[in-house]
């Protein structure tokens, strides 16, 4: 990008950057946890969807010692619902390493951000530029679109990348890289979408040749995407004096150290299938289905008793939330009172 790219770019965000919770006001120092636990929570996930998760944990844990003394269970059952959840078990590996290892103190430069749980080269990148004012190319979906279109990058994704980052690093700035990186996620999030990018008002159009060709929501080009494979499964509802059996998923793989409801039948008896639900995975979707039933006896083993009426307030995750809902309308259809709004579970 030339410099008067740079500059017009810096200029438009001066006047029209996003209000964050994680950003600085003007002339203030980024705190390099804010902008941490935003950028590990951001990752496949919209500033929407975010906000609400930042606010709460930083009002809950105002630092990176509060956060590494929490407890795995509050702290998954906090993240519930923004999915991911391998992102908050390295959130807690990462918060106890800084506070162990660090003195609760982040490193300031990349290569050091690289060694902590969970922190690959494009959050170190964004914590380096924003945090601590380095020299860093972070790269993330808005400024990998942004390149693509300005530089008319003919490469299908996920082939381009490499090319896209050294055009971006060429691009970004010796000083002001926090604020180029933050221009450029903003500029794709407002401007340069996905889809209809309102090129009008894009203070880099002059120097895109996408807009040039024509056809700027044609890049960045993507290579056909495989089938998402489909996978079926079930899942228990059982039911005894108004409390219902959940167990604690395994700390590693999928959904993993979160509450749910067993997969594996809990006792020999007649189920009632309460239907299924649909969810998708990164790499496959689900379809599960939901067996109830009530047990006059607790059944021995490990798991936990949660009362019905606090189901909601569990932590559990989307998935195990649909299926939760199916739980309490086939309550309701049985004459029980679900006495929760099962609009509060997803």
């Amino acid at each position: 990008m030339p410099v008067d790219a740079s500059q017009a770019l810096l200029c438009w965000y001066a006047v029209d950057k996003r209000s964050l919770p994680w950003r600085a006001e003007a002339g203030a120092r980024s705190d390099p946890y804010r902008v941490w636990l935003s950028e590990v929570m951001l990752q496949q996930t919209t500033v929407a969807a975010v906000k609400p998760y930042f606010e709460t944990f930083t009002a809950r844990w105002p630092t990176v010692d509060a956060l590494a003394a929490a407890e795995d269970g509050a702290v998954m059952a906090a993240w519930a619902g923004l999915g991911y959840y391998a992102r908050a078990r390295n959130l807690l590996a990462c918060a106890r390493a800084v506070a162990a290892e660090h003195r609760g103190v982040f490193p300031d430069d990349e290569a050091a951000l690289r060694q902590l749980p969970g922190i690959g080269p494009y959050t170190a990148a964004a914590i380096a530029a924003i945090a601590f004012g380095r020299r860093a190319v972070a790269v993330d979906s808005n400024v990998e679109r942004v390149v693509a279109r300005l530089h008319a990058v003919k490469t299908p994704l996920p082939a381009a990348r490499a090319e896209i980052r050294a055009l971006a690093d060429a691009m970004t700035p010796e000083l002001g890289a926090g604020d180029f990186a933050q221009a450029m996620m903003d500029l794709g999030s407002a401007i340069c979408t996905p889809r209809g990018p309102d090129c009008g008002r894009c203070p880099v159009r002059p120097w895109c040749a996408a807009y040039d060709e024509g056809e700027p929501a044609r890049y960045p080009i993507k290579a056909p995407k495989a089938e998402r494979p489909h996978r079926r499964g079930s899942a228990y509802w059982l039911e005894h004096d108004g409390q219902v059996l959940l167990v604690r998923r395994p700390a590693k793989g999928l959904l993993g150290g979160m509450l749910a409801f067993p997969e594996a039948e809990p006792m020999a008896r007649d189920w009632e299938d309460a239907g299924a639900v649909d969810h998708v995975f990164t790499h496959f979707a689900l379809t599960m289905n939901l067996l109830c039933a009530e047990t006059a006896q607790r059944p021995d083993g490990e798991g936990l008793w949660w009362p019905i009426a606090r189901i909601a307030d569990a932590g559990l995750p989307t998935l195990f939330a649909k299926l939760a809902a199916r739980g309490l309308a086939w309550r309701q259809k049985d004459g029980a009172p679900a006495r929760v709004r099962q609009d509060a579970l997803v």
